[in-house]
């Protein structure tokens, strides 16, 4: 605490001295803070995410239309056996995500638990799903989901006794949603659902025309990768505008109608929603495999730890330039993705904030979820392959995982923005009678946990 109180008063001062201009309520003329260059950046990846969008849709209506008048002429590919399955889960993933949403603005102690342990069983059950499939392939995926399953389930065991303060600082920080919230996640949710249907029939109309080319194997590619970042847009659009809602709530800077957020973030901040998009992904999952190379052998030997200490090293730079947490900035202030990242982490580790961002669970649920939702979708359409058409129940599983995962993190995007918004307005200004003591309580148990460990490592020693 003490170090938290002598780092305030520098805080508010620095954030002050930043020249950034906070978006008034209500108001959709943005303040441009970032350079030339962050701005070319940013138009650059508009244009390229919209070109994106046109280009994607006119190859989803060419080859679904081609391949259905082949398809009409060969019969190798059965059109009515592979596509229910694929939308009925699509549709399933929906549903889930209408439906999981709900269960975590209501019940947010508990959908936390559930995720954590859910995640788990349903992967071992698709994995299980794999293995029956009987092909090659799908034996190699059922292995990986069942070793998947362990390991999800050994670091539910690992991070329980987080569960206490993760339960406390996501209801904190979902009490109250901004108006309308609800309703635009409902709406994403239905475009989201449409838009996957039409990339669908796309990867249909590919797979009718594989044996007329080569190249039906790289359209599915471009299709599911349009998909993702398309998907990743639409979900950190709504991150964008929730935590410049609840930013300005947390903050005590007024009222801004969520709507008029939205709207501003379409139509002035989708480039560095964009760059995040890409940026985020990639780094997740670099200093996850930095993580989990660290905790498997780091100290073995002298070559182990230094690649360890090397890739631990990049992940931490890489982190600083591009995390989840800056989306706050980019919707508050207007910043490029990167600038807005860093703002943020280096403000983080002014005030001690640091440790505590590294072992929040937020995350870690959001993704958990997605793996449960997209798991119960691949078990749907997989299990009505099995019985109706074996041959495409592995590829048809696989699409409903992709599917429902993005789906259900699309649907509970607003949850996750609302702790980036406590996070954030907390740690520019600690001492808000806005918060409660969640915070410094769990800084002061982490401070305490480290003291006695240390204490345990001297006496060791000596």
């Amino acid at each position: 605490m003490a170090t938290l109180n002598n780092h305030t008063r520098t805080t508010q001062s620095q954030v002050q001295q930043q020249n950034l201009h906070p978006i008034e309520a209500q108001d959709s003329s943005f303040v441009n803070t970032t350079t030339v260059t962050g701005e070319t950046v940013r138009k650059v990846f508009k244009i390229l995410f919209y070109l994106n969008l046109v280009l994607i849709s006119f190859l989803v209506i060419f080859i679904t239309i081609y391949g259905l008048i082949l398809d009409s002429l060969t019969h190798h590919f059965h059109p009515e056996k592979w596509y229910p399955p694929v939308l009925v889960s699509t549709a399933c993933a929906g549903i889930l995500g209408f439906t999981w949403q709900w269960i975590v603005a209501r019940h947010p102690k508990k959908a936390l638990k559930a995720a954590f342990w859910l995640s788990p069983l349903l992967t071992c059950a698709m994995g299980i799903l794999f293995v029956l499939i009987g092909s090659a392939v799908s034996l190699i995926a059922g292995i990986v989901s069942l070793v998947s399953a362990v390991i999800q389930s050994l670091y539910g065991c690992w991070v329980s006794k987080r569960f206490v303060y993760a339960a406390e600082i996501f209801s904190v920080s979902i009490a109250y949603p901004p108006a309308k919230t609800k309703f635009l996640a409902c709406s994403l949710i239905i475009v989201s659902t449409v838009y996957c249907c039409f990339l669908v029939a796309g990867i249909g109309g590919a797979r009718a025309i594989e044996k007329r080319t080569k190249l039906a194997d790289v359209f599915i590619v471009v299709i599911i990768l349009s998909l993702g970042w398309t998907m990743h847009v639409m979900k950190n659009a709504m991150q964008v505008t929730v935590s410049r809602v609840k930013y300005m709530h947390f903050s005590g800077g007024g009222d801004i109608d969520t709507r008029v957020a939205f709207r501003d973030t379409i139509k002035h901040l989708i480039g560095s929603v964009c760059v995040g998009s890409i940026l985020v992904p990639i780094i997740g999952l670099f200093r996850g495999f930095a993580r989990s190379t660290s905790l498997i052998g780091g100290e073995t030997n002298e070559c182990m730890f230094s690649c360890v200490s090397c890739s631990m090293g990049i992940a931490s730079l890489f982190v600083t330039k591009g995390n989840r947490w800056g989306f706050v900035h980019v919707g508050v202030y207007n910043k490029g993705f990167v600038q807005a990242s860093s703002d943020t982490w280096e403000m983080f580790i002014r005030v001690g904030l640091e440790e505590l961002i590294n072992f929040d669970l937020t995350g870690a649920f959001c993704f958990l979820s997605g793996v449960s939702v997209g798991a119960i979708c691949s078990l749907v359409s997989g299990i009505w392959c099995l019985v109706e058409y074996k041959d495409y129940a592995m590829e048809v599983s696989t699409y409903a995982f992709i599917i429902g995962y993005f789906m259900c993190r699309l649907a509970i995007a607003w949850p996750q923005a609302c702790v980036s918004a406590y996070y954030v307005a907390y740690a520019e200004n600690p001492q808000s009678t806005q918060f409660d003591s969640t915070i410094p309580v769990r800084l002061e148990q982490l401070h305490r946990s480290q003291a006695l460990q240390d204490l345990t490592e001297l006496r060791t020693i000596s």
